[in-house]
């Protein structure tokens, strides 16, 4: 007798969720699949690369201290700007979750105003304020506090900045949702106890509100550690980062080979931190986080 299909079916859900491997397969797996290939393909000359397998990209890159050079400075630089999220993004979240205000909502909603405005025209505007030419110099000069412009733009701190600015609100919103958790009675029973409002914040809330807050830091530092654009436009050339060495070679210097090998190299190490963190602390957490 055949077997009639039910909502709760295993083959229908199988069917559902169908085209979404297919998509994944054909814009994710496929891509890595072909740029590991590409890896060990030997580079003649600029835009020119035979398919004579070798393992030269891959020795180039654990002999030559340039690109490790590049790779614990991107690291660096995204621990740097993860951690700065937490510190200064713990607070607002706090605030927005604490606070009696009535329309809540129009904190949460101040918080994602920025994500209305391009991306690289945010990034750009920090040209007007940091440059010679910008408010802060301007200010300065005229009031007599310097002589001469600050030189605050094309450099590490301008890159931390900008992406400091792209990522707090990422931050905020995995703390926000955490701390929404958080059963408010807990907070309430440690006070009776005899415990101080500090004291409840230290033992409660705060490890409680861990898990939004290792979720926004493994974020930020993924999205920075990754980033091109910020380090393009507030960076210069020295302060540039793995994601820009990866266009200059694939781009400039049309080397498919390394640049598909230095991509990889980048896409496994993110990926380690990533596992790490899946491994401890599973992805529910950020997953709830972008979610707002």
């Amino acid at each position: 007798m055949k077997r009639r299909w039910t909502l709760y079916d295993p083959r229908l859900a199988w069917m559902l969720v169908a085209p979404v491997f297919l998509l994944l397969i054909f814009f994710l797996v496929l891509p890595i699949a072909v740029m590991t290939a590409y890896t060990f393909f030997t580079f003649v000359t600029a835009g020119v690369e035979t398919s004579a397998l070798t393992t030269a990209n891959w020795h180039e890159f654990f002999t030559d201290s340039y690109y490790s050079g590049f790779l614990v400075k991107t690291l660096r630089v995204g621990a740097m700007t993860a951690v700065l999220c937490g510190v200064l993004g713990y607070f607002p979240a706090y605030f927005i979750w604490a606070t009696t205000f009535k329309h809540k909502w129009l904190l949460l909603l101040l918080l994602i105003v920025p994500f209305w405005i391009s991306f690289t025209i945010r990034t750009f505007s920090w040209i007007n304020i940091l440059g010679e030419q910008g408010v802060i110099n301007v200010a300065l000069l005229k009031l007599g506090i310097i002589n001469e412009p600050l030189p605050m733009l094309y450099n590490e701190g301008a890159v931390i900045l900008g992406m400091l600015h792209f990522l707090l609100p990422y931050m905020i919103l995995n703390v926000y949702v955490s701390l929404e958790s958080i059963d408010r009675t807990l907070i309430a029973a440690a006070r009776s106890m005899g415990c101080t409002s500090a004291q409840a914040f230290r033992e409660v809330t705060l490890p409680l509100s861990l898990p939004g807050l290792a979720a926004g830091l493994l974020l930020c530092f993924v999205l920075a550690a990754g980033s091109y654009v910020t380090p393009q436009l507030l960076g210069s050339g020295r302060d540039a980062l793995f994601g820009n060495l990866i266009y200059d070679t694939i781009m400039g210097e049309l080397n498919w080979p390394m640049g598909a090998t230095l991509s990889i190299v980048l896409f496994v190490v993110l990926g380690f931190f990533a596992a790490v963190y899946t491994r401890y602390m599973g992805m529910s957490q950020i997953v709830k986080g972008l979610a707002g």
